[in-house]
């Protein structure tokens, strides 16, 4: 008999011949377009959704064809043409090829992980995925989160959800044919029910940025260390601590605020034309609020710096308003430039910058040394200047450069690493299109080999360094909505 679902969507169970295999139970989502369900097939059979011919009612199955007309019924077979992709034998005591390894090895041959297909206007989920995945620090945190270790203060979907991205990146690393996020994009519905929003019975694409920022604030409460601390391994790595000065001029009134984010904002303006000057922006904002002093609501001013580093600078950049006569998320398609290298050393407190002199003047010293200088003579008060520390492998290899490894490559090392203020870029999460629900959002990583990789749902392309920052806006193409920063550290 067929299940229903909360959605009035009935799951069917067929049987798939293939050749001579028989799949039987396969379960069909009629909420979903077919092309998921081949993407399903794919996984049972290794036929790639484009290679599938399906018979069915009147014909081949196509993969926006609605379910109600191609009239598939309970317990019914269907019969499945096309050939798998094949793996080419070596002979015996030649040359290895790639496609001979295991496919573990092969990851490491291709010299990235795999992509991940489009469920229906699911490019937002895998460009955030992707970017996310990058990051070696998250995933070991991942790998230590128990299937069954759900504490009492968590609730049960943001258990599901956490375990399902830890699913998720442990497929990435294993495969590189493309993965099929079925489980992940289930329990990201289930969690947040914005994301399965329908429209004309297909779901609707979404904005990539809410679905980062959510995915990271249920990993902050999930993955929490076992220690009396209980520091989320999430803030640790990408938590950005403000100490804000808020003041009134009509009163004279003044107070501090201290906080803690995970990204910082890049406001785009007629005078905004570099990154740099877009976050000087995002770090002043105007609020009103009601005065004890005056007895009535005024105008309040906000000036914020930055009192902690993170280890991953996360900046977004603000592109998208809601537009009243059109009633959705119109863009702002200015040209924002931004850097490969970004030092923010200015956007920090007085009391951060006094830390940060010695780290900095040490990576100076060493990068001197790699052109010939000679360094400078450290000064005595070294000891007292220590930065927010982090181990040197949970920080950074101190080239800046990404890494797509697993736990291993994140075991603390002995040797402290300190933070500069300097950081580079590792991951682009870009849109194209005029509005932040339509359009197409693509994921570009640093790869640990210092190349770059375009993910383009199941498409990894490589792409050079220098095209990585021509994603700037000012047209149609492609262009940044959050950058990922990994921060530069230094021995001390």
């Amino acid at each position: 008999m067929a299940d229903s679902g909360n959605n009035g969507a009935q799951t069917l169970r067929v049987s798939v011949k293939w050749g001579k295999k028989m799949f039987p139970e396969v379960e069909i989502d009629t909420s979903q377009p077919p092309y998921v369900f081949k993407v399903q097939l794919y996984d049972l059979t290794g036929v790639p959704p484009e290679r599938q011919k399906i018979m069915a009612k009147g014909g081949l199955l196509k993969d926006d064809a609605e379910w109600a007309n191609v009239g598939v019924k309970e317990g019914q077979r269907l019969m499945m043409m096309g050939t798998a992709d094949e793996i080419v034998k070596a002979p015996e005591k030649g040359p290895i090829f790639v496609e001979d390894l295991p496919e573990e090895e092969q990851v490491a041959a291709v010299g990235h992980s795999a992509g991940l297909f489009n469920l229906g206007n699911t490019c937002y989920m895998n460009s955030t995925v992707q970017c996310l995945h990058s990051v070696p620090e998250l995933k070991s945190a991942l790998l230590e989160y128990s299937q069954s270790g759900r504490t009492n203060e968590l609730d049960q979907t943001s258990h599901l959800l956490t375990v399902a991205t830890k699913d998720l990146f442990n497929e990435l690393d294993k495969n590189v044919k493309p993965v099929a996020p079925m489980q992940f994009w289930m329990v990201l519905r289930k969690k947040f029910p914005q994301f399965g929003q329908l429209h004309n019975g297909s779901f609707m694409q979404q904005d990539a940025e809410e679905c980062w920022t959510q995915l990271l604030y249920t990993l902050s409460q999930s993955l929490t260390s076992s220690n009396s601390e209980n520091v989320s391994a999430v803030k640790r790595l990408f938590g950005i601590e403000l100490a804000s000065r808020v003041y009134c001029q009509e009163s004279g009134e003044e107070s501090t605020e201290t906080e803690t984010t995970f990204a910082l904002k890049c406001h785009i303006s007629h005078e905004v034309n570099h990154l740099h000057e877009g976050l000087k922006h995002g770090l002043k904002s105007e609020l009103e609020k009601n005065s004890p002093a005056l007895g009535h609501s005024a105008l309040y001013l906000k000036e914020s710096r930055i009192s902690g580093l993170p280890r991953y600078l996360t900046i977004q950049f603000v592109r998208f308003f809601w537009k009243r006569e059109s009633n959705q998320k119109a863009k702002i398609l200015r040209k924002v430039d931004y850097p490969l290298e970004l030092d923010i050393f200015d956007l920090c407190s007085d009391e951060l910058k006094k830390k940060l002199e010695v780290p900095r003047q040490v990576l100076r010293d060493e990068e001197g040394k790699k052109l010939g200088l000679k360094p400078k003579e450290k000064s005595s008060s070294s000891q007292d200047n220590d930065v927010k520390m982090v181990d040197a492998e949970d920080s950074s290899n101190g080239s800046g450069e990404s890494s797509t490894g697993t736990s291993q490559e994140a075991i603390p090392s002995e040797k402290e690493m300190h933070l500069t203020g300097v950081y580079d870029l590792v991951a682009v999460l870009t849109h194209k299109g005029r509005s932040a629900d339509s359009g197409h959002y693509v994921g570009w990583v640093k790869q640990d080999n210092g190349k770059w990789i375009e993910y383009d749902d199941d498409n990894p392309i490589p792409q050079r360094e220098e095209d990585i920052v021509k994603l700037s806006g000012g047209g149609d193409w492609h262009m940044a909505y959050i950058c990922m920063y990994k921060a530069r550290a230094t021995p001390m």
